[in-house]
């Protein structure tokens, strides 16, 4: 492309296009809005509400979770959890529910990483024991499906990465149940999302997806085998 220049040249000076990409990109980092505690809190968020039903509790948890957007349409768009929240018709245990709650969303609020967060619940055991969800996943706690639910929102939100099997290892797994369920003459998927009845819990999973096949306990659900 030809430009033509109409008025008389007064002076010029050499741009050196390296440094000058890198200082457009120091500029646009300076510019960047990071999570910290002096953000305010805009007038909408976007966010999800996730339902708990626990044989511990009489009546379902409903558990919200609101996100800020940072740094909207640019490359450094990013979603971070806000604020959460959880309701209940039964509020018997609402004290530690609240005090949970504002602890979680002060963390958020701080910056850095928070999906810590998410272990910590996990690992909360109750002295009572624990229960089975759907899908034969064990929880210990009450605290720890809250947890998995964390865990769950923030893989929605790309903060962290699921455990995902590679499509040899689904097929794999496919044909491990379906000559199981051949074996013993049936195809019920009880308890839960395809695992068969009488199915041990996993101790790598936590998932009561363990079936013995050819003299060798395996997992259903992720594939773990004390044989290797």
């Amino acid at each position: 492309m030809t430009i033509k220049i109409e008025k008389k040249i007064k002076g010029f000076s050499l741009v050196d296009l390296e440094q000058e990409k890198v200082r457009k990109a120091a500029e646009e980092a300076a510019a960047v809005v990071q999570m910290d505690e002096t953000l305010q809190r805009p007038e909408t968020l976007v966010g999800a509400t996730y339902k708990i039903k626990s044989p511990l509790f009489e009546h379902a948890l409903y558990v919200t979770i609101n996100d800020i957007v940072l740094n909207p349409g640019t490359a450094f768009e990013q979603r971070r959890p806000f604020e959460i929240f959880i309701n209940s018709k039964g509020m018997e245990h609402f004290q530690w529910i609240v005090a949970l709650t504002r602890i979680m969303s002060a963390v958020f609020r701080k910056g850095g990483d928070c999906t810590f967060l998410v272990e910590e619940l996990k690992a909360v055991f109750d002295p009572r024991g624990g229960y089975l969800k759907r899908g034969g996943v064990y929880m210990p706690s009450l605290v720890a499906e809250i947890g998995a639910v964390l865990e769950r929102h923030l893989i929605a939100i790309g903060l962290m990465e699921g455990q995902k099997l590679d499509e040899e290892q689904r097929l794999y797994l496919a044909e491990k149940r379906a000559a199981y369920e051949a074996s013993q003459g049936t195809t019920t998927a009880e308890p839960g999302e395809g695992f068969p009845p009488g199915a041990q819990l996993c101790g790598k999973c936590n998932t009561q997806a363990v079936v013995q096949m050819d003299g060798c306990a395996t997992c259903l659900n992720c594939g773990h085998s004390k044989c290797g």
